[in-house]
């Protein structure tokens, strides 16, 4: 999302059936979340012409932050950031259409899924394959009446999606536009919202298409208007996307979203307390961004938790330890919080994952 234009988004639904919610909605959430960036086709000799565009003014301003915020991590999570040949793309199967042979083919070539049987709350319907080294695969193009196979993204959107922990009967918010199950879906931004309908055609069959609205609301009028309603609520929040910023074009435009860059903190505060005031005593609720920023990840939970004595930090560390040989984590100083950097053979992310618990009261 380019966060300098401050969309906000947000999608409801109820869930009747686990496979149902991974299948289809939870599907679709991986394509719109932070890190499941649309992709550009790389040609053979795009990393040259990529590291042209490399703006500076970004790289310069990054380099002041992270170097200070990441420390000696910071160095290979550049390097990885900066060049395009050495991104991963994960790909995410359609239940559908689902591709048989494709799975057949990426098992001969040396692919794997994602967490596959490691987390109690992944369902075997969900089917992420991944691989260590930079292959790309080619996108689908979009055809009126056929149901593409697959998706490709940054598998570390998956991560937000199985920290809820999504249950069958579960009432879901999610602040992003993404679509599933009963679904009330916002897009504020007129083009996002027609390539979300295309998404939707794409991807998931015509009764199922019907079942969803797509609207234009404010996200942060959510919590008023549906409070405690939810049993989750996912908060994918609008950030500064590193990746996509790195690749900024104009370098006015850059200058004038860094200093937009400031703002969003406040933005995503607002955004996480209408997702609390939206979510029932006893819920969950999942922040998420696609950026490396403190002030964007940790500072925005420490600000909510200090903020209600009713909110409360859940340890998502086991998630981290599952999930190692694949992610590479960065230390946030949060039980409740993962912060996923681009490594060497892992160069997913960077991803933020938080975890909060609204306390039943008496």
């Amino acid at each position: 999302m380019n966060s300098g234009e401050f969309r906000k988004l947000e999608c409801t639904f109820c869930f009747r059936d686990e496979r149902e919610i991974f299948g289809c909605c939870r599907f679709l959430v991986c394509l719109v979340a932070p890190g499941g960036m649309m992709l550009t086709r790389l040609k053979a000799n795009s990393e040259g012409k990529l590291a042209k565009q490399i703006c500076k003014v970004v790289l310069d301003h990054f380099e002041k932050q992270y170097s200070r915020e990441l420390g000696d991590a910071w160095s290979t999570t550049r390097d990885i950031l900066t060049s395009p040949s050495c991104w991963q793309y994960a790909v995410l199967f359609n239940r559908f259409n689902y591709p048989f042979e494709l799975e057949k083919d990426l098992h001969l070539k040396g692919y794997h899924t994602l967490v596959q049987g490691s987390l109690p709350y992944c369902p075997e319907s969900v089917k992420c394959y991944l691989s260590r080294t930079p292959d790309r695969m080619p996108s689908e193009r979009h055809q009126m009446g056929i149901l593409k196979k697959y998706y490709l993204l940054n598998a570390a959107s998956l991560l937000p999606v199985l920290a809820l922990e999504l249950r069958d009967g579960e009432k879901v918010l999610d602040l992003c536009a993404a679509p599933g199950g009963y679904l009330h879906c916002n897009e504020s931004d007129s083009l996002r919202s027609r390539w979300l309908r295309q998404t939707l055609e794409s991807f998931i069959p015509q009764p199922v298409v019907n079942v969803i609205k797509v609207s234009e609301l404010d996200g942060r009028e959510m919590g008023d208007a549906q409070p405690e309603t939810f049993d989750k609520v996912l908060v994918d929040a609008p950030c500064s996307n590193d990746r996509s910023w790195l690749f900024s074009s104009d370098s006015q435009k850059a200058a004038c979203r860094i200093s937009q860059r400031r703002k969003l903190p406040l933005l995503q505060i607002e955004l996480l307390r209408s997702a609390v005031k939206a979510l029932r005593p006893g819920g969950l609720l999942v922040y998420s961004t696609c950026t490396l920023s403190k002030a964007e990840n940790q500072d925005v939970i420490s600000e909510i938790l200090n903020s209600y004595s009713n909110i409360m930090p859940v340890d998502i560390k086991g998630m981290a330890q599952t999930c190692s040989q694949d992610f590479t984590f960065a230390h946030t100083g949060q039980e409740c919080g993962l912060l996923v950097i681009p490594d060497k053979g892992k160069a997913w992310g960077p991803m933020y994952v938080a975890k909060l618990k609204k306390l039943c009261t008496v």
